[in-house]
């Protein structure tokens, strides 16, 4: 089979997007080949059969010149593939629907996110299929959906054995946001401080929008007027190929976002061996029967609930057995 690809950035380094050039290699072994389109287009090393192709984003093209390549493309790869591939992005669904349907090429679309716009109800109609991680990752009822799990690479997210520390070493990663609730988790730490806990507390990430933007300022002022400021490290995006390196040195991880998903990067801390304490309802079913998730954004709750983790004998077992759901993708 020869297969398109959709996406939105193709960058082995790229902090929130690089997993998916691990994709595409995956896709390049089963397939005679694989043409991507992407709208930014950065590092890779793919394989002789994967073709990649830019809309030009990252050289500053504009929105309707990225409209014509993205046709031009489609076109004039037509011969090269037999089915499409769409990753996050319906917007390519709703634009090329009508021409991949015409020519028989059968669509599929990824999209695990709980929003209902226009665009992706335009989108489930064009697509053959709609892909997603879990039954509460897409909201549209249809008999399309087929749930995949969430795809996280246990062979590069594996535990190791940690250096000591007489810190207890937090971390979080993704984008700044007020959806990812930074400020609350400064407000742990300062429980933790209280407590005269020994931490050091670091997130992996920036932001992305003017939005966030406005947000990482608000958590940089935040810590700035905070006594222990010297143990947190805000240290900016990493290349997801260092997440694995940088997760097995950690303590525990921190999820308390709103998004209405299991956080990717939550799953990948708990595939490296790291326990995941979060407030996210969607990690309840997974994290609840351990003591990992607080129902509640209130510090002293959570500050009770790392401690009262943090103490118990059975962690081995504890993260051998979230591991091992994880890598079986039964969550």
């Amino acid at each position: 089979m020869k297969l398109l690809i959709i996406t939105q950035t193709l960058d082995r380094t790229d902090s929130n997007l690089g997993f998916f050039h691990r994709w595409i290699e995956e896709f390049a072994k089963q397939c005679d080949g694989v043409e991507v389109i992407c709208l930014n287009e950065g590092t890779y090393d793919l394989p002789q059969n994967v073709g990649v192709h830019s809309l030009g984003k990252e050289k500053g093209t504009s929105r309707v010149t990225r409209v014509w390549r993205f046709y031009k493309y489609i076109f004039a790869l037509r011969q090269q593939y037999d089915a499409v591939f769409v990753h996050m992005n319906p917007e390519y669904v709703v634009l090329g629907g009508f021409w991949w349907k015409r020519w028989g090429k059968k669509v599929g679309l990824w999209y695990a996110h709980r929003s209902d716009t226009r665009k992706l109800r335009v989108a489930l109609t064009r697509a053959d299929y709609i892909f997603t991680v879990s039954k509460d990752s897409f909201m549209l009822p249809t008999p399309k959906l087929r749930i995949m799990g969430h795809g996280i690479d246990v062979e590069i997210f594996k535990p190791q054995i940690k250096e000591e520390s007489t810190q207890l070493r937090i971390a979080t990663v993704g984008r700044i946001a007020e959806s990812k609730h930074i400020l609350e988790m400064l407000g742990v730490l300062n429980e933790l401080y209280a407590r005269k806990e020994n931490f050091l507390f670091t997130v992996v990430g920036d932001p992305t929008t003017d939005t966030e933007r406005m947000y990482a300022k608000k958590v940089e002022a935040t810590l700035a007027g905070v006594p222990w400021k010297s143990q947190a490290r805000l240290v900016g995006p990493l290349p997801h190929a260092q997440l694995p390196e940088f997760l097995q040195t950690q303590d525990i991880f921190f999820n308390f976002s709103t998004t209405g998903n299991m956080d990717k990067a939550g799953l990948e801390a708990l595939a490296s061996g790291v326990p995941l304490l979060s407030t996210n309802p969607q990690f309840a079913g997974l994290l609840a029967p351990y003591g990992l998730y607080v129902p509640s954004m209130n510090p002293k709750e959570i500050a009770d609930g790392l401690l009262a983790f943090m103490k118990r004998p059975d962690q081995p077992a504890i993260l051998a057995t979230l591991r091992n759901k994880i890598a079986a993708n039964i969550l």
